[in-house]
C-alpha cells in the first residue's frame, strides 16, 4: 500500500510538523525526524494518509538495534565500504545512513510503511547521503538479496514471531549468496541467537519511553563466516542510548 499522489505529497509536511530534526543517541553525527509523543503523532499520521489501523510510526524513534548497528558501521567502516548493502524494516533508516557515511557503494533501505520510506528520504538527505528508499514488502522475495549484494543489514526486527521467521529466511539466502549479515538487537524473545554470533556491545541511552530502561545493553550479531577477519574480531564495546512501542 503506498497511499494516494496527495497523501505522498503531505507526508514531507507532515513529517517535519510532527517530529524534531536532532543528532540521534548513540551517533550525534547522524540528524534524524525524531518524534517525542509517539501516540501525538500516530493519529495524525492515520488522517493524513486516509487509512485506519496503521502501524506506528515506527520510523519516528531512533530504536535501540538500530543505534547500535549504526554505531557499529560507523565504528567498522571495513564491514561496508566499497559493498552494496541492504537495510531490512529500514525505520528512520539510521543504520542505511551509517553504512552510506561508512563508505558502501550503494545503500538501499526497505520498509513496508509508503511513510517511513518518506521519512528515510529527508533523513538521508539532512545527513548528505544517497540512500534508495523503497517502501515494499521483500521478505517473502526470492530474487532478494540479488546477487552482489555484500551487506544484509537488520535491526529491531525479531518482536514477532512469523516477522522474525520470515527476517531470517532472507538473511540466510543473502548469506548463502555470498553476503555478510549485521543484526542489531538487544535480546528479543524471537531473536534466533543459536544461528547468530555476537560480535559487539553497545548501552544505547535515552529512551525509557521505548523499552523502559534509561540505559538498553544492545548486541550486534552476524551469521558467522562473511565479515571480515578485523570485523569479526571486533568486541570493543563503547557506551552511550535506549530503545516499549514492542519494536
Amino acid at each position: 500500500m503506498t497511499g494516494s499522489a496527495g497523501a505522498r505529497r503531505a507526508w514531507p509536511e507532515m513529517i517535519r510538523a510532527g517530529t524534531e530534526l536532532r543528532p540521534a543517541p548513540l551517533v550525534p553525527g547522524i540528524r534524524l525526524h525524531l518524534a517525542s509523543d509517539p501516540i501525538g503523532l500516530w493519529r495524525p499520521t492515520e488522517l493524513r494518509s486516509g487509512w485506519t489501523g496503521m502501524d506506528p510510526p515506527f520510523w519516528a524513534f531512533a530504536w535501540a538495534g538500530g543505534l547500535a548497528l549504526a554505531r557499529y558501521l560507523l565504528d567498522h567502516p571495513e564491514t561496508v565500504r566499497g559493498r552494496l548493502a541492504i537495510d531490512i524494516a529500514s525505520g528512520s533508516g539510521v543504520v542505511a545512513i551509517a553504512a552510506a557515511m561508512a563508505g558502501a557503494a550503494v545503500v538501499t533501505a526497505y520498509d513496508i510503511d509508503p511513510v517511513a520510506a518518506a521519512a528515510i528520504g529527508m533523513n538521508a538527505a539532512a545527513n548528505g547521503v544517497l540512500v534508495q528508499d523503497v517502501c515494499a514488502d521483500v521478505l517473502d522475495q526470492d530474487d532478494l538479496p540479488a546477487p552482489g549484494t555484500g551487506l544484509v543489514l537488520v535491526a529491531d526486527a525479531f518482536y514477532e514471531p512469523d516477522l522474525a521467521g520470515k527476517v531470517i529466511r532472507l538473511a540466510e539466502r543473502g548469506h548463502a549468496r555470498g553476503a555478510a549479515v549485521l543484526v542489531g538487537d538487544y535480546g528479543r524473545a524471537y531473536l534466533p541467537r543459536d544461528q547468530l554470533i555476537q560480535v559487539a556491545s553497545y548501552d544505547v541511552p535515552g529512551q525509557r519511553m521505548l523499552e523502559g530502561n534509561d540505559i538498553k545493553r544492545t548486541t550486534i550479531w552476524a551469521l558467522p563466516g562473511r565479515l571480515t577477519e578485523s570485523a569479526g574480531g571486533a568486541r570493543n564495546p563503547r557506551r552511550s542510548g535506549t530503545h516499549r512501542l514492542r519494536r
